[in-house]
Formats: C-alpha cells, sequence, structure tokens
C-alpha cells in the first residue's frame, strides 16, 4: 500500500532529516515508528502527504507517486489519510461535532450524510455524549478523541498519528492506544510515531526505529530499541 524508495530528504539549511529510506507498510498494518526527537519521525509523514517533497527517491500509495499528483487532484489522495497530531489543532469556537463536520462540509458532502457520518464517528470514539461541547469543555484525552473521529470521518485507508499522546497521562495514553489498535481492527492501517516505550512494548506490532534520519531496525514483532 505505502512504499517509500530510496528517499531522502536535505532541507535548504543543509540538514538531512531523512537518509535513503527504503520501506514498505501493508494495508491493515499497525506500524509504530520510534526514534529520538530528530530522528525523521515526522518528516516521514509529511513526505507521503506530499507537504514535505523528497530530495532523491519516490514516496508511492498505492501505485500512486505522491509527488507527481497534480495539485489539483492531490486533496483527493490526502481524504483518504487521516491525520492525528499530539496538538488536536481542534477549533476553539467550534462544538465537537462540528469540528468533525468541517472536513466533510470542505468535502461538499450533503447535511444529512454528514450528520449520519459524524455521529457514527462519535460512536467509535466512545463520546457521542460531547458532541456539544466545545474543546475548552473537553479532557486532553477527549479532545484527543475527538481528533481521531475528525481523522476517520472520512473512511480513510490509511491513519498517521503524529506522537498522539505525547500531552496525555498514562490512562488516557492508554485509552488513545486502544482507540487505535481498535481503528486498525475496523480494516484501517494505521502509522504511529511514538517516543514510548511502554507503548511500543504493549503493541507487540511492527516497530521501525530511526536514528539520526536513517532506519537502523525494523521488527515485525518488535520490542523497543534504545539508540545510544
Amino acid at each position: 500500500m505505502i512504499h517509500f524508495d530510496a528517499v531522502s530528504k536535505i532541507y535548504t539549511t543543509g540538514s538531512q532529516a531523512v537518509r535513503d529510506i527504503t520501506f514498505s507498510v501493508e494495508s491493515q498494518e499497525f506500524v509504530s515508528i520510534i526514534g529520538r526527537s530528530g530522528a525523521g519521525k515526522s518528516t516521514l509523514l509529511k513526505l507521503l502527504l506530499a507537504e514535505e517533497r523528497p530530495t532523491n527517491g519516490t514516496v508511492y500509495f498505492d501505485t500512486i507517486n505522491v509527488h507527481e499528483v497534480p495539485r489539483r487532484r492531490l486533496s483527493a489522495v490526502r481524504r483518504r489519510i487521516g491525520n492525528v497530531f499530539q496538538d488536536v489543532k481542534l477549533i476553539s469556537d467550534r462544538t465537537a461535532f462540528e469540528n468533525i463536520a468541517f472536513v466533510l462540509e470542505a468535502a461538499g458532502t450533503p447535511d444529512n450524510d454528514i450528520d449520519e457520518n459524524v455521529i457514527h464517528a462519535l460512536d467509535i470514539v466512545g463520546l457521542p455524549h460531547k458532541a456539544e461541547a466545545f474543546p475548552a469543555e473537553l479532557s486532553g484525552g477527549e479532545r484527543q478523541r475527538i481528533a481521531i473521529a475528525r481523522a476517520i470521518i472520512n473512511s480513510p485507508d490509511v491513519v498517521l498519528a503524529d506522537e498522539p499522546t505525547g500531552n496525555l497521562d498514562p490512562l488516557n495514553t492508554a485509552e488513545i492506544v486502544a482507540l487505535m489498535q481498535k481503528i486498525n481492527e475496523l480494516g484501517i492501517t494505521v502509522i504511529m510515531t511514538t517516543h514510548s516505550e511502554d507503548i511500543v512494548n504493549s503493541l507487540g506490532r511492527r516497530v521501525i526505529t530511526m536514528d539520526s534520519g536513517a532506519i537502523v531496525s525494523d521488527e515485525k514483532e518488535g520490542k523497543y530499541i534504545r539508540v545510544e
């Protein structure tokens, strides 16, 4: 489904964020990408979304070279990829329902379909009773759940989660990780970056370890590997 072929990214400052990366992710996999801050984890996700262009190499989503997609068609490709961030990026003056619905409104979805799909997404993340709450009225864990509902509202093929538990306490972290597993069980591919040894070890799923922009380990049923 996703393939990075000899991908490198060098910024204009001369900093090399990614070094000759080659790996694939199959449909419905759950993959954790780990490594210290600056290892290149977030850059990988930006390259897949075509928010950054590689200096060398090619990034494929299905058979599509994402960096050759015309700008007018790029939004259609990105709708197949849901995004979850450490900073949840909710709109403060919109309710939970409205924050989720905004994605469908932007795509021109009919109102009846918006209502049905948003209610379903809220059910998946366990917050149907918070539909009319504003972000300031939600806990940190609840805000992240709403962000996840927003990420899956288009029924994406893939969800990219960039440090989704970075600002959460251990209890909310466990709940968010369980929710990401639930989404994966619904048939959605999940790629999650994290610093957390506990998260990686609890999942027991594929782990890609990065250091200084390179992949140093790729374990199918991985454990957290410390990079010295």
